[in-house]
């Protein structure tokens, strides 16, 4: 399984950790269990 990871995040110019992350990132998302923060929020949405 690695091997594959290895494999799909060298085809995609990502890091392991990087395609891991954008895999799980997409299996939230299809699970309806993750909604993207909206461009330049913090996680803690924390004011300035």
């Amino acid at each position: 399984m690695i091997a594959a990871v290895e494999k799909w995040a060298a085809d995609d110019f990502r890091s392991i950790n990087g395609q891991l992350e954008w895999i799980i990132s997409n299996a939230l998302k299809d699970a309806k269990r993750f909604k993207p923060s909206t461009e330049g929020e913090t996680e803690n949405n924390s004011t300035e």
